[in-house]
């Protein structure tokens, strides 16, 4: 296991104050380690992306953190707390050692200007000493390093496809080479096609420039292929982590179960595809007990009353891998 590049501690977020405040995260520990890609997944509304605003403190009012810690730690030097930082060390900090693609973030650029403003804008507000003459040649980089003719720096957004778009972004994104990128649903508007060239195109640059990726998306089936490890959202909570590779051959979490089991295999013999039954929680009015027994078709006696704790199983000799569910006692 690599050293870790950002810790989240006991991450709370809520929306609202007092008991009226929604808890829309709740208690998450999560570890992205140096040069890994760490997949999130989960349905619309299990906390996903407001998990990813509130590592980087983007959160809209009246989105708050109520608790908890998120702890960077740079190539050399001291460990960073992220939620301690005033307004204009975060301003540094942002797109140099964290940077985010937002979900529908082919909307992302400004219309009325050109390719060229937005990213030159970009280095120009965080390197000030940078020249123009500079700027300018590593705008044509940027473009080159995503796959697009720097010629297409004199372009409006709506002159590009919806994948040059996508690519501009992620090109913007890298433009102070960061540590840590967070991608939240940056494929969902694209077809298959344009999915699998882009995704494909980060895996190599993740290797060529050695950044971490934390990925966020509801399709399972891309982050199995994609990722190193796996967390599994439900209810504002983490429910599942595990490797990859372990999570697809043998998931433990029910929810987890039904997920995978709601995209077809493209090998072995045909099934029925069984989605999960009823809905997402509302979290204005969460179930007692696990958050997903109301719709968990193993659910049993201490389901509906106890909140099972994430820790690693009982059973098999796997470290690398935690559950918070009551089929699976933890040590």
């Amino acid at each position: 296991m690599t050293r870790p590049v950002l810790e989240i501690k006991n991450l709370n977020v809520d929306y609202g104050l007092g008991d009226q405040a929604v808890r829309a995260v709740r208690d998450v520990n999560l570890t992205l380690h140096r040069g890994e890609v760490l997949g999130l997944a989960g349905e619309s509304g299990s906390g996903k992306s407001t998990l990813a605003y509130g590592v980087t403190r983007l959160l809209p009012p009246p989105g708050a953190i109520s608790g908890g810690s998120v702890i960077y730690h740079p190539p050399s030097g001291e460990p960073i707390d992220i939620m301690a930082l005033s307004p204009a060390q975060l301003r540094r900090f942002r797109w140099a050692e964290t940077s985010i693609v937002f979900q529908g973030a082919m909307n992302s650029l400004n219309p009325v200007h050109k390719v060229s403003t937005q990213l030159l804008d970009v280095l120009a507000a965080h390197e000030p000493t940078m020249s123009a003459a500079a700027r300018l040649a590593r705008a044509r980089e940027l473009l080159k390093l995503v796959g697009i003719s720097a010629d297409r720096l004199e372009s409006y957004p709506h002159q590009l496809s919806g994948g040059m778009r996508q690519r501009v972004m992620i090109g913007m994104a890298l433009a102070l080479e960061p540590q840590i990128v967070i991608m939240d649903e940056p494929t969902t508007a694209l077809d298959v096609v344009m999915q699998r060239q882009i995704l494909g195109q980060l895996v190599e640059l993740r290797e060529r420039l050695g950044f971490s990726v934390l990925f966020i998306t509801h399709d399972l089936s891309l982050l199995v292929e994609f990722s190193d490890r796996i967390a599994i959202m439900y209810g504002g909570r983490i429910v599942e982590e595990a490797p990859a590779a372990a999570l697809y051959r043998d998931s433990l979490h029910p929810y987890s179960e039904g997920l995978l089991n709601s995209f077809p295999a493209l090998r072995g013999p045909r099934r029925e595809l069984s989605g999960i039954p009823g809905s997402p929680p509302d979290l204005r009015g969460m179930p007692t007990g696990c958050s997903f027994h109301p719709r968990c078709p193993k659910a049993f006696d201490p389901c509906g009353t106890e909140i099972p704790v994430l820790g690693v199983p009982k059973e098999g000799t796997a470290v690398d891998r935690t559950v918070a569910c009551w089929l699976h006692p933890v040590r």
